[in-house]
């Protein structure tokens, strides 16, 4: 992946982050009741929304701080991607146990699972990339030189 491409794709993806974090922490009853699919998994409960609000605010920080500062993108896209990914399996429990119904998972998909993906296919694109950087800054020998 181009590196331009990933620190834009990054930042779409904290931007958007930080945008429903916000918009959970500022008025969660509108949230809960603007997301489609929400109001079928569970009872409005403000104090949750705006934990995981908060979560989304960090989730975003973490891929701009990321995109911006390459010596930390590698932890900081790392733990975002974890996190996701973990939400996203978790909404596919919620199908398996049969709490949503197998329509929720292609609902969920643009806002819960494809930024889970796109998350950790950057993490594993800062992870490449660190490891190329280092082996360009530390080159390995080559013994015919020498000579």
């Amino acid at each position: 992946m181009n590196r331009r491409l990933a620190i834009a794709l990054a930042v779409a993806l904290g931007l958007g982050a930080i945008a429903n974090g916000l918009f959970m922490l500022i008025s969660p009853a509108n949230w809960y009741f603007a997301v489609p699919g929400v109001t079928t998994t569970g009872s409005f409960n403000q104090h949750f929304l705006r934990d995981i609000g908060l979560i989304f605010l960090l989730v975003g920080i973490a891929m701009l701080t990321g995109a911006a500062r390459p010596a930390t993108r590698v932890t900081l896209w790392s733990l975002a991607a974890l996190w996701l990914g973990g939400h996203a399996l978790f909404h596919f429990w919620e199908v398996a146990v049969g709490i949503c119904g197998t329509g929720a998972l292609l609902q969920d998909f643009p806002a819960v699972t494809l930024p889970a993906i796109l998350t950790a296919v950057l993490a594993l694109w800062a992870w490449r990339d660190a490891a190329g950087g280092s082996r360009r800054s530390h080159p390995v020998e080559d013994p015919r030189a020498a000579q």
